[in-house]
């Protein structure tokens, strides 16, 4: 049956789970058919059905006795595979009802919904291969019952000849039908001494053996022997007779029949080469059988393996939009907190207790600005300073500082390769992902012990679900600590998992550097044995060669040149951050107007107010930051605007070309992007 052929029956009483059990087959190429009633579907299982999709509520409500007959009175060749969407747990070894409709439907496999359509189209396409299966044995049945028909055919239309053999003269009376058996004309005389003439030499004496037996014990006789012709060629003959006897108990003749059973013989002698032949492709089939089993488990356990990474990708993904979200309001907060803290550090500089008060204050926000970076990290929101990064020369200049974060009790080895290509990365974020790895090295040390750098240049020849094809630099940090069961390293990346006792790490490490690694399109690889240690592999892109280093701008002081006073158009839906960033700039000497939404910019925008500089948030209810640019260069191309956002990158569709300030933003970077918007 080719694919093309194929036709899958479906049912369900629910209108959509039969609309899109079509359209997931249509994907993967096999037609369908869908029916209305359960009626209907039954009347529909008919010979070119590859397999029947149907709902286990369909089933539970109907009658399935015309069902059960149907599936009773399949030929003997046919299994039809049902593919049962269930919402009970899945297949019959959790759910009762499931283990009866298997009696009943035989060929039955469950999918619990909802499913995802790589599964569906996974059970859809082993039930087709199933069915297709079933068709290529009735071929092969058909086959063998054709040279079955063949061979009896050619038995039934065997001649039968008449003989009779006097035992006291040995008088051979044959018909004509006898005599053609052993290649004889109809007319001509065969006496019983021409009749041993034609026997094949090898044959005369066990037919002379069996005569004698036959007369002198009264059993039937019955031979098969070989018959020369004529013209040399070789006939086979079955002869069957009973010894007569006469009145006196005397053996007196033989009455008997003769059949040419040569195309029998021949037909035994092709069977027994078609038996070997037989033998031959059934060890070949059985051996295939056993190699598509092992497929079919092997892409079982595949699929298994799938499901519970995808099932893990999308926990943490979720994680990272949650955790994306929470850093991006976070920064919020900050920005508001850093921004009064740095306004007042400057009007109350001769105060030095409330100075100390207030550079205390502000390291504690620096701090949860660090910490908001390191979940933006791990949702792969921050915003990255990418180049060209000799990952040796940054090994070797931060050997000294590892060594005094692991301690005296840890000793540091190095593996460097003589020469390694560079790798596109940020190098701060590099340095500090080898500076986390190594106190998770350290913590995981207590007693002390040996800490190892790597570096190790590695091709990746076939892509998998981490890495795409290509060279990479791998960083690995080995330490011979604790290590790790796997339960707990399947957890390692997640954000706020630690091992450490409370207060003694913040669960961020790992997760910030796994992120980082997927932004820099790398991976992490972490392996672990408990008692032994643990290898935390980083594996960084090697940089092409017309890789360009974007070298960031020099950030010029506030109050350089074309600083003056500007009139400055300030949009944030936050009301905290608002007023902060107003009085930021409202320090630094300018005229600022503070709206809170989108609309309401634009509205003065169109009532001919006049702006050297619009200041925007992006994300903002009804018009996005994004949305008030286009409006905005609409009105003015030339206008200048700054898009202030806690998000290193946009969403997907997004097209503007503004300069953007990263939150928490200082007065300092605000006032510096200030100077290169209104400059000339």
């Amino acid at each position: 049956m080719p694919d093309r052929d194929a036709i899958a029956l479906i049912h369900a009483p629910a209108g959509r789970d039969a609309q899109i059990a079509a359209s997931l087959l249509a994907t993967v190429g096999i037609r369908s058919k869908l029916t209305d009633d359960f009626d209907a579907f039954v009347a529909g299982l008919e010979e070119n059905i590859a397999f029947a999709v149907v709902t286990e509520e369909a089933l539970r409500s109907a009658d399935l006795r015309p069902l059960s007959d149907w599936i009773a009175a399949q030929p003997s060749w046919s299994d039809l595979p049902f593919v049962i969407l269930t919402q009970h747990g899945g297949g019959p070894e959790r759910n009762p009802a499931a283990a009866r409709l298997s009696e009943v439907l035989g060929n039955a496999s469950f999918l619990e919904r909802p499913f995802h359509a790589t599964t569906f189209a996974s059970v859809a396409k082993t039930a087709l291969r199933g069915r297709r299966r079933q068709y290529e044995a009735r071929l092969r049945i058909e086959a063998l019952d054709a040279g079955e028909r063949r061979l009896q055919t050619a038995l039934e239309a065997g001649r039968l000849g008449a003989w009779e053999l006097d035992l006291g003269t040995y008088a051979l009376t044959t018909s004509a039908m006898c005599r053609g058996i052993f290649g004889r004309a109809v007319d001509d005389a065969f006496t019983y001494e021409d009749m041993i003439s034609r026997i094949h030499p090898e044959d005369v004496d066990r037919m002379q053996a069996a005569l004698k037996s036959t007369i002198e014990t009264g059993a039937d006789y019955s031979i098969e022997y070989r018959i020369l012709w004529e013209d040399g060629s070789v006939h086979w003959a079955e002869i069957r007779a009973q010894l007569y006897r006469d009145w006196k108990n005397r053996a007196v003749k033989l009455v008997g029949v003769s059949a040419d059973i040569t195309a029998r013989m021949r037909a035994e002698e092709n069977q027994r080469q078609l038996n070997e032949i037989l033998e031959v492709r059934v060890a070949e089939r059985t051996a295939e059988l056993e190699a598509a089993l092992a497929t079919a488990m092997a892409e079982v356990a595949q699929r298994e393996r799938a499901e519970e990474q995808l099932r893990q990708a999308q926990k943490m993904e979720a994680i990272g939009q949650l955790t994306g979200g929470v850093a991006h309001d976070f920064n919020n907060l900050l920005m508001a907190v850093l921004g009064n803290l740095e306004l007042l550090r400057k009007h109350l500089d001769g105060d030095a207790r409330s100075v100390r008060l207030i550079d205390g204050a502000l390291q504690g926000a620096k701090r949860g600005a660090s910490l908001t970076q390191r979940l933006l990290a791990f949702a792969r929101r921050q915003d990255l300073h990418v180049g060209a990064v000799d990952m040796a020369k940054l090994v070797f200049d931060m050997e000294d500082l590892l060594k005094r974060s692991v301690g005296p009790e840890i000793m540091v080895e190095t593996s460097i390769p003589a020469s390694l290509p560079p790798v596109v990365a940020d190098s701060n974020q590099i340095e500090l992902a080898l500076l986390n790895l190594a106190v998770n090295a350290r913590d995981a040390m207590p007693n002390g012990g040996a800490l190892r750098i790597e570096l190790r240049e590695m091709m990746q020849s076939v892509p998998d679900d981490d890495l795409e094809r290509g060279r990479y630099v791998v960083l690995s940090v080995i330490d011979k600590g604790h290590g790790m069961d796997a339960q707990t390293l399947r957890k390692a990346i997640e954000p706020f998992f630690s091992t450490k006792e409370l207060g003694k790490g913040t669960g961020l490490g790992l997760s910030m550097i796994h992120g980082l690694a997927l932004q820099l399109k790398g991976a992490l690889k972490l392996t672990s044995t408990v008692g032994t240690g643990t290898t935390a592999a980083l594996w960084v892109p090697v940089a092409t060669e017309d890789f360009v280093v974007e070298q960031p701008a020099e950030t010029e002081p506030a109050g350089g040149q074309d600083a003056g006073p500007k009139r400055i158009l300030l949009v944030d839906d936050d009301v905290l951050i608002a007023m902060s960033s107003a009085d930021m700039l409202m320090d630094l000497g300018h005229e600022v107007v503070e709206v809170h939404s989108g609309r309401e910019a634009l509205d003065l925008l169109n009532n001919g107010q006049v702006f050297d500089l619009m200041i925007t948030d992006y994300s903002m209810p009804g018009m996005t930051g994004a949305d008030l640019v286009k409006a905005a260069r609409s009105l003015n191309p030339d206008f200048p605007i700054l898009l202030a956002t806690g998000y290193a990158d946009l969403p997907p569709g997004v097209d503007i070309e503004v300069p953007r300030l990263g939150k928490p933003y200082s007065q300092q970077s605000l006032a510096a992007e200030i100077v290169k918007l209104t400059r000339g």
